[in-house]
């Protein structure tokens, strides 16, 4: 009875938390999100990606690893999957104006 693979176990490193955290308060991106939004960044969103990471580092790898595997369960994907009915309406909602002739 062959055995099924286990996924690879993830190291955890607050090292691109951080990277990201420094990151933030660069005089760059402050200047980008001023031009892009009219606002300074507050980086709370890095700060607590940050801290989170710290609080898993003090937890056993086993649970870090669930809690890893169903934080990856629960995003997302990237890509939304359309039927090709519902790719139709979706494609005459945002450009149907194009087929009009002028």
């Amino acid at each position: 009875m062959e055995e099924t693979p286990s996924p690879p176990k993830r190291r955890l490193s607050c090292a691109t938390y951080f990277d990201a955290l420094w990151f933030c308060y660069s005089p760059v991106h402050q200047m980008q999100q001023y031009y892009r939004l009219g606002s300074l960044d507050n980086c709370s969103g890095k700060w607590t990606s940050l801290v989170d990471c710290l609080v898993l580092k003090t937890k056993r790898s086993s649970e870090v690893q669930e809690i890893l595997e169903t934080r990856e369960k629960g995003k997302s994907h990237v890509w939304t999957f359309r039927t090709p009915e519902e790719a139709s309406v979706n494609w005459k909602e945002q450009f149907g104006d194009l087929d009009e002739v002028e």
